[in-house]
């Protein structure tokens, strides 16, 4: 199945991953609502071009299948207004205060946006009897695990920043309420994802625009990191996936013995990685490769809140879906400067 009888709403659809999925719902023929508040955490004209394109993309198939709300999942009765109006089923909420090292400097955004705007959300499923509920969260719930690769069966108590706090959160309000009110949901935790329209703060942009510019790069903890990079064409595929399949009570559920992948209430997390961790020089000399361009390294100490290693376990998702990522870092990081260079007219 790849097309739904009802509008699908995506909040966070001006964002990196959000706008990418919201241009695959409407080539499969979906209605899609878009929810964004456009804030200004990093640039807001890549923001808004990443809606033009969805636009443009939009009207080359003549349907009206897309409708924008430029709204903060903050307001309730915002989301109320929108639900009422377009009678969703199926919710994606990739609306959040993303960064691990802004929540440092301004944990409020996090509290705010991260817990009080994504408990909105949850009630807005529960009034408008959503059938199925896909939120994102993310690899930085594991923490300072030293076991690799990350399972979602490992324990995700020890939170390392305020951001993987929220995310973990978010993970186990979704199941209360999935286990209150009968909601479907699934919880996605994206590892690095990367590729055209990526946002400006992370490693795949920031290197890329030092580099073109003759820029020293900073390369946290000496350069001992390891990052599970995943390209977004990947990434996309595996979310829409996971929109049209229902997560059901795990019948073989052990109350005595209870694994945190497992529930009674309809109820799944799944990880979306590459299942590869790549060595952060490493990325950067293929990076380097892509560009034609040598990097100048600055090598500085580890940063708060930051961990040494990602490497995502993904086998019950592929069990889930039948899909495994399909797009190597090098393949991944061509067609990301291509992009780059192609959209900054470099």
């Amino acid at each position: 199945m790849d097309s739904y009888n009802s509008s699908i709403i995506v909040t966070g659809a001006a964002g990196f991953i959000g706008s990418a999925l919201v241009k695959k719902l409407l080539e499969t023929d979906n209605i899609v609502v878009g929810i964004d508040n456009v804030n200004s955490y990093y640039d807001v004209n890549l923001k808004k071009n990443r809606l033009k394109d969805i636009e443009n993309s939009n009207k080359k198939r003549n349907k009206n299948h897309w409708f924008f709300y430029e709204k903060s999942i903050n307001n309730i009765k915002n989301l109320e207004d929108i639900f009422q109006k377009h009678n969703p089923k199926i919710v994606v909420n990739l609306a959040a205060q993303a960064g691990v090292r802004y929540s440092i400097e301004n944990p409020k955004d996090y509290i705010q946006t991260n817990l009080v705007g994504f408990g909105n959300i949850l009630e807005v499923c529960r009034k408008f009897n959503i059938e199925h509920l896909i939120y994102a969260s993310s690899s930085s719930v594991y923490g300072g695990n030293k076991k690799i690769p990350f399972s979602e069966t490992d324990s995700v108590d020890h939170p390392v920043s305020l951001y993987a706090a929220t995310k973990k959160s978010n993970e186990v309000m979704a199941h209360a309420y999935s286990h209150l009110y009968g909601i479907p949901s699934t919880g996605l935790r994206f590892f690095t994802v990367y590729g055209p329209w990526g946002r400006p703060d992370m490693a795949p942009m920031i290197f890329t625009r030092a580099i073109i510019k003759n820029q020293p790069i900073k390369v946290f903890n000496y350069g001992k990191m390891q990052r599970d990079f995943t390209f977004i064409d990947d990434v996309v595929e595996s979310v829409f996936r996971c929109i049209f399949k229902k997560p059901f009570p795990d019948k073989n559920f052990d109350y005595l013995y209870p694994k945190p992948s497992m529930s009674f209430a309809p109820h799944k997390i799944f990880n979306i990685g590459n299942s590869q961790s790549v060595e952060l020089l490493t990325f950067i000399k293929i990076l380097e490769n892509s560009l034609g361009l040598k990097a100048k390294i600055d090598l500085q100490p580890m940063q708060d809140g930051d961990v040494v290693c990602t490497f995502a376990d993904t086998e019950l998702l592929e069990n889930w879906i039948n899909y495994a990522p399909t797009t190597s870092i090098e393949q991944g990081l061509l067609k990301f400067t291509e992009w780059f260079k192609n959209y900054y007219k470099i």
